[in-house]
């Protein structure tokens, strides 16, 4: 459990503390960093960046923002962070056709009742730039302008994204349920 105790410990490089905090943040930081990164060791990798940078400014932390806010703020901006260094990387993407309504209505019914890891699973068919805003707009609650800040799109772009990851899950969705996209379209 965090507490003002182990801040403060960690605050003064206590390495069994910071230990202690690692442990206490591991499952909320692998959480975050699992959503927005394909593979198990790029999470884990920007897992260790961001939980190096929150000891690297513990003692900067203001203390009326609530400690695990704070901790989920940093892993989420240096998981952007990354994404912004690895942008001359474009990956082409293809707008599927849109699927009929009514089998958008069985895959939005079939994935609310995903469990979370298999909706993680199903995240990683979507590509990168649109993964990273749909997560920052469905999941972590960001707003399109500020998206468009954190990442340098417009916000047209960022609404483009949700759009374009909500059609490419739905597709998927779709063929794990045994209704092709031609299926629909009849």
């Amino acid at each position: 459990m965090v507490n003002d105790t182990l801040i403060a410990r960690c605050a003064r490089e206590e390495p069994k503390a910071q230990y202690e905090l690692y442990r206490a943040l591991y499952p909320q930081m692998m959480a975050i960093c699992s959503r927005y990164e394909r593979n198990k060791q790029d999470a884990v990798a920007r897992m260790n960046q961001g939980f190096l940078k929150i000891l690297t400014n513990i003692d900067k932390r203001r203390p009326d923002v609530p400690f695990e806010l704070w901790t989920r703020r940093i892993m989420i901006n240096t998981v952007i962070d990354d994404f912004r260094t690895q942008r001359q990387r474009k990956e082409q993407e293809s707008l599927d056709a849109p699927l009929e309504e009514s089998v958008l209505t069985e895959v939005n019914d079939y994935l609310r009742e995903m469990e979370a890891d298999a909706f993680a699973t199903l995240l990683e068919r979507v590509p990168e730039m649109s993964r990273k805003v749909f997560n920052l707009f469905a999941i972590d609650g960001y707003a399109h302008q500020e998206i468009a800040d954190l990442l340098g799109i417009s916000t047209g772009t960022s609404k483009w994204h949700v759009s374009h990851a909500r059609q490419v899950l739905q597709h998927v969705l779709a063929q794990q349920m045994g209704v092709t996209a031609k299926t629909a379209l009849r």
